[in-house]
């Protein structure tokens, strides 16, 4: 349901979060070596979530990307919104263009419940709630 670059966008934004109680600065590279993504991608969702403002940004040498302790606290569905926006929640299963309750698919009714409950999870979940099983060593970034 997610593309791979909303996937990264939201890995880069936790790890900016964990970054956040050292007040320290994070470049592309030191993002993309730390997520395993291409420098590439993550500069390019990291300008993208910089003028959505779920990040912020500072040129200069001791410049870089970080998050503010109100940006930690945003649902992570404005992540996805950002990247992917809103429509991949109501996209269909299996791809047709006119699905709906009364023209449904063959996966309409399961896809949707499952639709609605990754859509809550993003909803429901700050940046800084997903944050906090990284920084204390339960959960991971990289595979």
């Amino acid at each position: 349901m997610l593309s791979l670059t909303c996937k990264t966008a939201i890995k880069a934004v936790i790890f900016l979060a964990s970054k956040h109680r050292t007040g320290t600065n994070a470049g592309i590279k030191e993002i993309a070596v730390h997520i395993d993504a291409s420098e590439h991608t993550v500069g390019k969702l990291l300008q993208t979530l910089v003028k959505e403002q779920v990040i912020n940004s500072i040129k200069g040498p001791s410049g870089g990307f970080y998050i503010t302790t109100d940006q930690l606290e945003q649902p992570v569905i404005n992540i996805v919104n950002a990247i992917d926006g809103r429509d991949i929640f109501m996209e269909c299963g299996l791809g047709l263009s006119k699905c709906s309750a009364t023209h449904p698919c063959p996966m309409h009714d399961e896809y949707k419940r499952a639709r609605d409950i990754l859509e809550n999870a993003f909803t429901n979940n700050s940046i800084n709630k997903l944050c906090e099983p990284v920084t204390n060593g339960i959960a991971y970034l990289v595979g």
